[in-house]
């Protein structure tokens, strides 16, 4: 049996979690030290998982685990990677590290503000538990499997958002507990509700190959066999509704319009590093899963649906868009841009072309570091106003020039401006949906327009302009602030004109899944090509 790196590098940080939990609670900072390790050590795992990874090695998972779970029922412990699962493990292992630092006083009862005692190493160990059941949801190829870490992160991320939330504003604390206690619900209660329906298809998948197979089985791999081979072939009404189940659980987790709701409460009550945490780590695993699940299992209901699914990602990117430009309050304007960008990836997976699931792929690194260091930013500029309205602010590139610059970048990469890496991938998911539904691409390209409009005039307000009195003392960014931005300012410049490493990875996990949906490329029209000589 070859070494199981797969489960070692989910292992890690849930082994990380248990032991950070275990410190005792005077040793707040040897908790936070320990902490790191454990998410520097699943990075290192993660950077092992692409170095063994071969984007040109024949079948659709690599590295693959397999083990009897629960016989009876089919349900098997069965783990791979594809291009898309490995390059987002790299992603969510590359982030956690900068979360931790940039939160590495969120949870210290005399820097938070707090007059009750929060745990230090509680804090710390649910961002690994997280990291762990994320990691492991990517890496499921059986169904069961993968939506019982699709469940149970909630259990950590609610905690985090109820229990570990921000204070900034002038509320007292009986306010800002109740309004963190509303976040967390409403995030539980919508994605616990599409879990459930998700639950229900899940039964109903199982029901389907024990009829038609003999057996029931959760197996990814062994389902996509089947139908390939003709010996799995669900009724249309039957497939279409198994899509719907899953669809809807991964559209909450997306989140894609109208499901979106409870993103702006919960990014806006939680800490600016949980709050990366949900949108560029968390809420990935709803658009891969649309990906690896949606269209693998169900291609005809995919393409079905398609047209349906298009018209609420184009409401979801001018929708969000269009929130963000009314927005007072910094992180639910960065909340709202996120639901617009999630609107141009599920955009791009469901435009049904190469380029655009291509560019839908590397979307969703490009906006996790993107969204990184906007909100990571604003979040240090917020601790030292203790304030998220953006009328608060003004003329603070004069007083912090090095943490003006920095938000500049972010907000810069997030509105897509050519040499920065969302770019590419949102130049890529136009391009594919163009040449497929061109009203479509045209739409949706308002909210570049829309994009630009909310990042430079929140820009403008916070930045330029008088200096306030209340921010005429803000101290510039310190040294452990900057080993946070850094990285991710570079990852951003180098991807924004080098993309080629992510996507030769990506690409080939793109072409399997085309197949699986029996799409090609819609080829130019001759007559148009004519034209244009």
């Amino acid at each position: 049996m070859s070494f199981p790196l797969l489960t070692l590098t989910a292992a890690v940080p849930a082994a990380g979690a248990v032991v950070t939990a275990a410190v005792p609670a005077g040793r707040r900072t040897a908790a936070k030290w320990l902490a790191l390790a454990f998410s520097l050590a699943t990075l290192a795992l993660a950077a092992v998982q692409l170095v063994r990874f071969d984007p040109d090695a024949k079948g659709p998972f690599q590295l693959t685990e397999s083990h009897a779970w629960i016989a009876d029922f089919g349900v098997r412990y069965e783990l791979g990677v594809d291009g898309i699962a490995v390059v987002l493990i790299a992603l969510a292992a590359l982030l956690i590290p900068f979360i931790m630092l940039a939160g590495w006083h969120d949870a210290d009862p005399h820097e938070s503000g707090s007059s009750r005692w929060r745990p230090t190493q509680g804090f710390f160990a649910l961002i690994l538990m997280v990291e762990a059941m994320v990691v492991i949801a990517f890496e499921a190829t059986d169904v069961f499997l993968f939506y019982i870490f699709f469940e149970a992160m909630l259990i950590p991320m609610y905690f985090l958002i109820g229990g570990f939330g921000d204070r900034a504003g002038e509320r007292s604390e009986g306010e800002a507990a109740a309004q963190r206690s509303y976040a967390a619900v409403k995030f539980l209660l919508y994605n616990l509700v599409g879990g459930l329906i998700m639950l229900a298809a899940v039964i109903g998948l199982y029901a389907v190959t024990a009829d038609q197979l003999g057996s029931g089985t959760f197996s990814l791999a062994e389902i996509v066999q089947a139908r390939a081979a003709g010996k799995l072939d669900m009724a249309t009404t039957t497939e279409r509704a198994l899509f719907l189940g899953f669809f809807f659980a991964f559209a909450v987790k997306a989140p894609l319009w109208p499901l979106h709701t409870w993103l702006p409460n919960a990014m806006g009550e939680a800490t600016a590093p949980v709050a990366v945490l949900i949108t560029a780590v968390v809420d990935k695993v709803g658009t891969f899963a649309m990906l690896r699940f949606c269209l693998q299992l169900f291609p005809e209901a995919s393409k079905w649906a398609t047209p349906v699914i298009i018209v609420l990602s184009l409401v979801s990117i001018l929708y969000g868009a269009l929130l963000a430009v009314g927005q007072r309050d910094i992180k639910r304007l960065v909340a709202y841009a996120s639901i617009s960008h999630f609107g141009f990836i599920v955009l791009g997976i469901f435009a049904m072309t190469g380029q655009g699931q291509s560019g839908a792929t590397l979307y969703m690194v490009n906006h996790g570091i993107s969204t990184a260091a906007l909100m990571l930013v604003a979040g240090f500029l917020i601790s030292r106003r203790g304030s998220r309205l953006i009328a608060d602010y003004g003329g603070v590139q004069k007083v912090a020039p090095v943490l003006a610059g920095t938000f500049l970048v972010g907000g810069l990469a997030t509105l897509s401006l050519p040499g920065l890496a969302p770019f590419v991938s949102e130049f890529l998911v136009l391009v594919g949906t163009f040449s497929r539904y061109p009203v479509a691409g045209g739409v949706a390209t308002l909210g570049i327009v829309l994009a630009a409009l909310y990042v430079l005039v929140l820009y403008q307000r916070t930045m330029t302009g008088p200096v306030k009195e209340e921010v005429r003392g803000m101290p510039d960014l310190k040294a452990r602030e900057l080993a946070v931005v850094a990285p991710l300012i570079a990852l951003l410049l180098v991807l924004g004109v080098y993309p080629k490493p992510v996507t030769e990875i990506l690409d080939p996990a793109v072409r399997h899944t085309m197949s699986q949906v029996h799409r090609a490329d819609p080829k130019p029209d001759v007559n148009d090509v004519e034209a244009a000589k």
